[in-house]
């Protein structure tokens, strides 16, 4: 045990002991007083692309610039030669001929002995597992009687050979070669070699490298760790695919799905707006092949067991950037979009887009219910263009649910403006963000308690605790911010008749290619870790029961008084009461809980106990564990509860009612 813990553990049981000295405090649950229903899908993900989170993140593609559409071509390739080879490399442009997937190169070896390649760098090194196969393809063509063939290698970080395979190319005409072989050793920063050897020339396009080990075992599909972590959060929702990628800092830029679907080497490649968003953390290299598009969202939420919540353009670019504005006359085919997508999702196979469905392999509906029409939009212009949305998609889709942008924060005149505004016109769901430090959550806690109950509900977007204000190369995943998530949760169950949902932002991160923090997951090439954060989001969706119940001190909601914050629920389908408490302070609090309910109680309650660590304590690559929950159990006295909670804690208490 280091000196730190040592010290850090002393003075827990020393609370701890304070606290059994102390006279417990009264907490009253009327369990049979069901004041708000709490939505099945209450706690959900938010998705974006940045910090790498598409591609270098969950989508399994481990080559970069596969199709050699970034801006610099050639970017993450280099040329090598080897025992006397000879060669060069041409970028073709054809536009004209498929101005989706505009370059190609072509590879000429003009050596009869040796090799000539090209190496591909991946996303900040590829992470290659021993034993893993792999699958190699290239799109290719060559002249007739040419005898050029491609002899593929993974090398590891020092250079030594891991893996291999080879392609002959036999068409003159375009053709999809693959080859499969197994890794030899594990490397989370490896390269891929592509060898020619044999005079001649080879058109190529669409080099691609997956493990055969996806989620679900899809080709070409997603990281399996990573979606994992999303399916064990069992989230209500999945939000996609943002965020202000929607936007785009130009119009040309914003993300369009139907560019997202079809056959991967027609979805078109654009930069992706994260790219240059920071002067200091420039992402040159970052780009979006949508490879992870919207078929891949809409499934991927049906495999986790969420609601899709896609969110639309609404013919305005980020306000923060560009602002560029589509004028009102020109929005139709953006409505028409979202019209579209409706169709996509739900419509039949007499649909024109309903069938295209089908044949992408899902015949089955999505089952969309709910859309965001624009992201974080503000002002009049939003106002105008939400107005146009809004009334097309009611005409036709009534049942859908819309979600509507209160801008970027949390209060001010933008904020109220638009809240005035969308509650007199019967709006269905507003989307309110706030990224703030962890004080702000703490005394915000009752922020909804005084909503107006007649309103529209409220959709808690995009939120985290920000350890720092400052620079985001400062902001940590630390248990000080999460523990003030939790406590702000708290309110946002009590309040679920008003609060219909929730979600953490961002949720991704590469540690070596991110742009912004804090996030809820983060990884490398080959490991991944849940931050504190990622705990009590999902600590809440797991725990969160069927109606809100009241839990009071002194007939008062508790929301921080003392730097208590808590709440209490029913869960009708497990016949439980569950009770969440977050302690804020540096003191263990003794507490009695007074427990009103026709039903009794067996005599051991379940426990989980997420805290009593120092407060700038964080997860990491190496310590992935070091804050996560603990199980227990405890005695009940008939409807009396007695417990201690310890310094900066949550803990959640499940009691069966017989």
């Amino acid at each position: 045990m280091t000196i730190r813990k040592l010290i850090f553990t002393t003075f827990a049981i020393a609370a701890l002991g304070r606290a059994n000295a102390q006279t417990p405090t009264a907490y009253t649950i009327d369990a049979d007083n069901l004041k708000a229903h709490i939505q099945p899908n209450m706690y959900g993900i938010f998705f974006e692309d940045i910090n790498l989170a598409a591609d270098g993140g969950v989508y399994a593609e481990l080559v970069k610039n596969r199709s050699f559409e970034f801006d610099s071509h050639l970017a993450g390739w280099a040329q090598h030669e080897k025992n006397g080879g000879r060669g060069s490399v041409e970028v073709i442009d054809r536009r004209a001929e498929r101005p989706e997937n505009a370059h190609t190169i072509k590879v000429n070896v003009t050596s009869n002995t040796g090799f000539f390649g090209l190496s591909n760098e991946g996303f900040r090194g590829m992470g290659i597992k021993k034993g893993e196969v792999y699958t190699f393809t290239v799109t290719t063509r060559k002249p007739a009687g040419n005898a050029v063939k491609l002899l593929v290698e993974l090398h590891d970080a020092k250079g030594a050979i891991i893996g291999k395979g080879q392609v002959r190319p036999t068409s003159a005409d375009w053709q999809k070669y693959s080859v499969k072989f197994t890794a030899t050793a594990t490397d989370s920063k490896a390269s891929l070699y592509v060898w020619l050897q044999g005079k001649g020339s080879v058109d190529m396009d669409m080099v691609s490298l997956f493990p055969q080990h996806t989620w679900k075992n899809r080709p070409g599909g997603l990281r399996a760790d990573l979606v994992q972590k999303l399916a064990d959060m069992k989230p209500g929702f999945l939000r996609f695919p943002g965020g202000c990628i929607v936007e785009g800092r130009d119009l040309q830029n914003r993300y369009q799905w139907k560019k997202s679907i079809g056959d991967i080497d027609q979805r078109e490649n654009i930069i992706n707006r994260w790219n240059t968003e920071f002067s200091e953390r420039l992402t040159p290299d970052y780009y979006q092949t949508f490879g992870l598009g919207f078929m891949e969202y809409f499934m991927t939420a049906e495999d986790i067991g969420a609601s899709p919540l896609p969110i639309l353009n609404c013919g305005m670019a980020c306000q923060f950037n560009t602002g560029q504005l589509v004028p009102l006359n020109e929005l139709d085919p953006y409505v028409q979009d979202a019209l579209d997508l409706i169709e996509f999702a739900n419509g039949g196979p007499e649909t024109q887009w309903g069938a295209l469905r089908a044949r992408l392999g899902h015949p089955k509906p999505f089952n969309l219910k709910m859309m965001g029409v624009g992201n974080e939009q503000w002002g009049e212009q939003y106002i105008q263009r939400w107005k146009i949305f809004t009334k097309a998609i009611k005409d036709k889709y009534p049942y859908i649910k819309i979600i509507s942008s209160v801008g970027p924060y949390a209060e001010g005149e933008e904020f109220n403006r638009l809240d005035k505004f969308f509650r007199s016109n019967n709006a269905d769901i507003l989307d309110e963000h706030y990224y703030k430090a962890p004080k702000w959550f703490l005394a915000n806690a009752a922020r909804y308690d005084n909503y107006d109950r007649n309103g529209p509900r409220i959709f808690a977007g995009e939120y985290a605790a920000h350890s720092t204000l400052t620079t985001d190369a400062l902001k940590k995943n630390n248990w000080e911010s999460a523990l003030a998530e939790a406590a702000f949760m708290t309110g946002l169950e009590r309040n679920a008749d008003i609060v219909i949902m929730a979600s953490y932002a961002p949720l991704f991160a590469h540690v070596d290619g991110w742009q912004w923090a804090p996030d809820l997951i983060w990884y490398d090439n080959l490991r991944a870790y849940s931050t504190p954060s990622y705990y009590v989001q999902q600590l809440f969706s797991l725990n969160k029961g069927t109606d809100a119940v009241p839990l009071l001190k002194d007939g008062l909601a508790v929301s921080g008084k003392d730097g208590a914050y808590a709440t209490a629920s029913v869960d009708k389908n497990t016949r439980e009461l569950i009770i969440k408490f977050v302690n804020v302070t540096d003191t263990a609090k003794s507490l009695t809980f007074n427990i009103s309910s026709g039903a009794t109680f067996q005599k051991t309650a379940s426990v989980i106990t997420l805290g009593n660590y120092a407060k700038d304590a964080v997860n990491s690559l190496d310590k992935p564990k070091n804050i996560s929950p603990v199980n227990s159990t405890m005695a009940i006295s008939g409807k009396v509860l007695n417990t201690t909670i310890e310094p900066n804690t949550f803990k959640i208490i499940r009691l069966k009612m017989l």
